[in-house]
């Protein structure tokens, strides 16, 4: 069994040696520990791997790291364990490009989630759910109707028991009454390197300016719009003898690389947020 810590907390001597030496004391090896300091903020992350030749009572061993360390050390924290797979909603409008990646790297096995639902304010893609074998819901938003449609997502989140969220290019707004359920738990991608060039058409914008590189961003959402923890970034390379069409192209290649990217960071538990930025362990 494999047991994956992360844990952040004012920084301070002993940490390392208290954690490892209480793995030690459980029974367990640490196969892996990466760890960073904040020395501005004065605040301690790590990311620890363990193996466990038996099987591990996970309660028991929280309940006993709180009261040893957690509360010593004033930590936040958590444990995670490599049998249970989260659950990962994705939420779609009308583009398919990331929607075909993702599923194309789930159904490969790549991506080690499972995937309760796809659901979309169109119906627009409903033949690549079939395609798949998932169930696809089709809520549609408008100005009018936002607030009921949140409340049927939130039904069908809770009813499947879903872990985290990822926006594959959805075309609407998250209200903070889903963002609030799913803190840093909605995985975004936007078509630019933010925070440059953001907006509706990031790629005409670009080709106006004449630039040299684009990007794509993906991103935890939180109510500032485009601007939560960044997990992942990347660009390529463009020039005067691109059209915006090229761009797009791209671009969109781009934003696949980068979603899938920050999934993967996601449910390796690779990533920790703080002071809305985050550390990204190796």
């Amino acid at each position: 069994m494999k047991l994956t810590i992360l844990i952040n907390c004012p920084d301070q001597s002993g940490i390392i040696r208290s954690v490892t030496t209480f793995i030690h004391q459980q029974k367990g090896n640490v196969v892996y520990l990466d760890q960073h300091v904040d020395k501005q903020a004065g605040v301690f992350f790590m990311r620890l791997k363990s193996e466990f030749e038996q099987e591990l009572d996970l309660t028991k061993f929280k309940k006993e790291f709180s009261s040893e360390l957690a509360e010593r050390f004033h930590m936040e924290w958590d444990a995670y364990t490599d049998v249970y797979k989260p659950k990962m909603a994705i939420f779609v409008s009308k583009y398919n490009h990331c929607l075909y990646d993702l599923l194309s790297r789930y159904n490969s096995g790549e991506l080690s989630v499972e995937i309760p639902f796809i659901l979309s304010n169109h119906k627009d893609l409903e033949y690549v759910a079939e395609q798949f074998n998932i169930p696809y819901f089709h809520i549609p938003v408008t100005k009018e109707t936002k607030d009921e449609a949140e409340d049927k997502q939130l039904e069908l989140l809770e009813q499947y028991e879903v872990d985290f969220i990822v926006l594959a290019r959805y075309m609407q707004i998250v209200s903070p009454k889903v963002i609030d359920v799913f803190p840093q738990k909605i995985i975004n991608i936007h078509h630019s390197f933010l925070p440059a060039f953001a907006g509706a058409k990031p790629y005409h914008a670009a080709f106006e300016r004449g630039v040299k590189i684009i990007g794509a961003t993906s991103h935890y959402v939180t109510e500032d719009l485009d601007a939560g923890p960044i997990i992942e970034q990347d660009v390529t390379t463009v020039s005067h003898t691109h059209s915006v069409k090229d761009f797009i192209a791209k671009g969109r290649d781009l934003e696949r690389i980068v979603l899938s990217r920050a999934v993967q960071l996601h449910v390796a538990r690779k990533t920790m947020v703080y002071n809305n930025k985050t550390v990204i362990f190796s």
